[in-house]
């Protein structure tokens, strides 16, 4: 028998030891569909998110009561309460002033229910954490992981109001751009882990890769893919943050030149990449460009390779979410960010960070290993 025959065959014996050792496939079954129902939730989130960002209702709830707060108002009191501390910010005088309880009754709903829902989302993890813990279905391994992810998730809560807060200063009428992605970071790493970790108990065994040298240069190049990914979403936080969006809305040039002016109009430097709009936009634009080409690359490399069954459909099916994505931006920007469009581009965006990390499971067959 060859090495790479071997090594494939020794892959295939690995598991990830830490989650499942000792769980029963119907266990891992139940586990692992829990685990992946909290990441369609999280989507959901990030899209309300979005959707409250693109409606101006972020900043409609001037209170955070991480236990009390899961109630909406209950009298006609409280609804006049809520709105006379609403119409102390610069946001309403501004943009507001004049709309009455029934426009601030619209988009309050909004930002409560996406804060509702982060905390559905945190009882449904810790309910059946303590459940299945109870049952002895979780390895000690595991029960610690996910224990950590429901304490994150309360920290992401606390930094949502971190941004919020923001907005409440005497002249701004927006939350800071840096601490929206900052918030939005979070809310993607905590997914991506709780995603990763549905698929370790789903997928314990590596599956082997035949073509171990086509397996890692797919693996290199898809490294670098998922590196852009994040990138590019990172920029379209900024993007989003600065209402970068709502300014030159042609494709591929930007008001007529490929390289805006007034692109390094700040000084330093730096700060043109957060705070300058033609630089923003522009920067997004250049890396979602990036992100495509390299994630043909992997693509590419993935389909010359024989990786497998699973490793091969996922990188198939991530050349084809980034297209979507590519043309759900573009979109977006051509029809000046309605708020059907910007919600779908920025949930689209977790989905292909999704893919990227199912097809990144897949190839750990494919990884340098001594044995």
């Amino acid at each position: 028998m060859s090495n790479t025959t071997s090594s494939g065959a020794q892959a295939a014996r690995l598991s990830d030891s830490t989650v499942i050792d000792g769980m029963s496939m119907r266990d891992r079954r139940r586990v692992s569909n829990w685990l992946l129902t909290i990441c369609v939730m999280l989507l959901g989130m990030i899209a309300l998110g979005g959707a409250t960002r693109l409606t101006g209702s972020g900043l409609s709830i001037m209170d955070w009561r991480p236990v009390t707060g899961m109630l909406p108002p209950l009298s006609h009191a409280e609804w006049e309460r809520q709105f006379e501390l609403y119409k102390g910010i610069p946001q309403y005088k501004i943009l507001h002033e004049g709309f009455g309880l029934a426009g601030f009754q619209k988009i309050f709903w909004a930002e409560w229910m996406h804060r509702f829902w982060g905390r559905v989302i945190g009882l449904y993890l810790l309910v059946r954490l303590v459940i299945f813990a109870v049952q002895g279905v979780l390895t000690r391994g595991l029960i610690l992981r996910l224990a950590f992810f429901f304490v994150l998730g309360g920290l992401q809560g606390a930094i949502g109001w971190f941004m919020v807060a923001s907005g409440f200063r005497p002249d701004s009428t927006a939350v800071e751009p840096v601490r929206l992605v900052l918030h939005l970071g979070m809310a993607l790493i905590l997914y991506g882990a709780i995603l990763w970790t549905a698929l370790s108990v789903r997928y314990p065994t590596v599956e082997p890769v035949p073509d171990r040298a086509g397996g890692r240069r797919t693996r290199m190049a898809l490294h670098a893919a998922l590196g852009l990914v994040g990138l590019t979403i990172v920029a379209g936080g900024f993007t989003a943050g600065t209402h970068a969006g709502f300014s030159y809305n042609t494709f591929p040039l930007m008001d007529g030149h490929l390289v805006p002016e007034g692109y390094a109009r700040l000084h330093p430097f730096w700060f043109n990449w957060i705070a300058n709009i033609p630089a923003v936009q522009f920067d997004h634009r250049l890396l979602a460009t990036l992100t495509v080409l390299a994630i043909g690359l992997t693509v590419f490399f993935g389909m010359k390779a024989n990786l497998g069954p699973r490793a091969h459909a996922a990188v198939a099916l991530m050349g084809w979410a980034v297209l979507i994505q590519y043309a759900l931006g573009v979109t977006t920007l051509l029809l000046v960010v309605p708020v059907w469009a910007g919600t779908i581009h920025q949930t689209f965006a977790a989905v292909l960070l999704g893919v990227g990390i199912y097809a990144m499971h897949a190839l750990r067959g494919a990884k340098r290993t001594r044995w």
